[in-house]
């Protein structure tokens, strides 16, 4: 079993940001897949960035340039640093985590991220 606790949601102004954090707890491999997703009102889940490792990063194309994914393999804890924050970032930012070794995987309660004047 595997739980993710996030932090770091609130609300910000436009062009402002904020940083996500996401702790996991139990059998977790440099080789999984972490990420975050997001869900806004009245949308589907939809990826915002993956890293495995440190070395596989992946992007949605809506935040590349502003996001920033990053990996603490020794903590077990995946970053999301979110810069140029726009009024549709404005979701539920959900941590995941894929694991190779096991086949299985999970997700964090969310956080929310509200981006408004």
């Amino acid at each position: 079993q595997v739980q993710l606790v996030e932090s770091g949601g609130g609300l910000v102004q436009p062009g402002g940001s904020l940083r996500l954090s996401c702790a996991a707890s139990g059998r977790i491999s440099r080789d999984d897949v972490m990420g975050w997703y997001r869900q806004a009102p009245g949308k589907q889940r939809e990826l915002v960035a993956t890293i495995t490792g440190g070395e596989s990063i992946n992007y949605d194309y809506s935040v590349k340039g502003r996001f920033t994914i990053s990996r603490d393999n020794a903590e077990n804890t995946v970053y999301l640093q979110m810069n140029v924050l726009r009024l549709e970032d404005t979701a539920v930012y959900y941590c995941y985590i894929r694991r190779r070794y096991y086949g299985d995987d999970y997700w964090g309660r969310g956080t929310q991220v509200t981006v408004s004047s």
